[in-house]
């Protein structure tokens, strides 16, 4: 592995271990055994070095969506869809944190627009055999706040070093939501 994929790789680890509040360059370097002019040589600096980070972590979260299995039925495929996003989340909480920290900062993340898309097509899909109540936008959006949710409780649970959410809620979640943008024809 070259330098500059070490810090990448060192800058995650810091990430998915510490969280992004306690994300510094000491740590990075320590880890990637290179010294801070290495880390400013291939970064420019540490937030260099983190927007890297985060665009990384996008796109492995957009690899691991991409390379999912995808059912055939429209509903089954956003259920799958909607579990590998809170399994990413339960996975790696404190760099998922860190992620949506970014996105809710207003960050233009191409990997993070592409797995929306991702969530788009599969609402439309939904759509086009007659089964969606809401519009495509609304049922994407309540479909991405009730993930978001389920992965706070993962985040959540690791701050105040509790147990992991129940199954069961994670699955109340998820049922609620899709029960809400499906027709009632469809839910029978």
């Amino acid at each position: 592995m070259d330098t500059r994929a070490t810090l990448l790789a060192a800058a995650l680890r810091v990430l998915e271990d510490e969280g992004e509040a306690q994300f510094s360059t000491r740590a990075v370097c320590a880890l990637a055994h290179v010294t801070a002019p290495t880390l400013y040589h291939h970064y420019g600096s540490a937030d260099g070095l983190l927007s890297a980070a985060m665009t990384e972590a996008f796109a492995q979260f957009l690899a691991s969506k991409k390379a999912a299995v995808q059912s055939s039925d429209p509903v089954t495929a956003l259920r799958e869809g909607w579990d590998d996003y809170v399994r990413f989340a339960a996975a790696r909480p404190r760099l998922y944190a860190a992620m949506m920290g970014r996105v809710l900062q207003g960050a233009q993340i191409p990997a993070a627009q592409q797995a929306f898309a991702l969530l788009i097509e599969r609402i439309a899909a939904i759509g086009a055999q007659g089964w969606l109540d809401p519009t495509v936008e609304a049922a994407a959006d309540l479909m991405w706040a009730s993930a978001n949710a389920a992965s706070l409780l993962y985040v959540t649970a690791q701050l105040r070093n509790t147990v992991p959410p129940m199954p069961a809620v994670l699955e109340d979640i998820r049922e609620n939501a899709i029960r809400t943008i499906l027709t009632e024809e469809s839910k029978g």
